[in-house]
């Protein structure tokens, strides 16, 4: 009962890549792991403690020469979009980063004082009372009245 099969027509098949070909694809994939670390990495380090800043700068420029790197594979050896998309995304966090790097380096006690407050506060009312006292010690921000 079981009815015969029809011959299938051309399957979908990738081709198989060279060993060159491998090798290169391994070491894309590496790389674009090590990219993820680096802009993960400068994120958690600058969350860690402003006083690492030096640190968070260091990943920072790693992640922007792993991503231009690998912008250059990717667009020279036509590798992943996936892979180019990630890198793509990855430079724009890395870019924003930087821009906090610049702003947390120019105001690096407040930011500092800041938070050592915020480590200290238990409660919302005393967060909101760091934050004021932040707004209160930047530069070109009206002084408001104590009550």
């Amino acid at each position: 009962m079981n009815p015969t099969p029809e011959p299938a027509g051309q399957q979908r098949t990738k081709p198989q890549l060279s060993e060159a070909a491998k090798t290169s694809l391994n070491k894309t994939r590496n790389l674009f792991r090590i990219f993820i670390l680096t802009v993960l990495g400068a994120f958690f380090v600058y969350q860690l403690d402003v006083s690492y800043l030096w640190l968070t700068g260091i990943l920072t420029a790693a992640s922007f020469a792993l991503g231009i790197l690998l912008l250059v594979r990717s667009a020279k050896l036509k590798e992943s979009r996936l892979v180019l998309f990630g890198t793509i995304s990855g430079l724009v966090l890395s870019l924003i980063m930087l821009l906090i790097i610049l702003a947390s380096a120019l105001f690096f006690d407040q930011v500092q004082e800041f938070q050592a407050c915020e480590r200290q506060a238990l409660t919302d009312h005393a967060l909101s009372s760091c934050r004021a006292q932040l707004e209160r010690s930047l530069p070109g921000m009206p002084k408001a009245v104590a009550p």
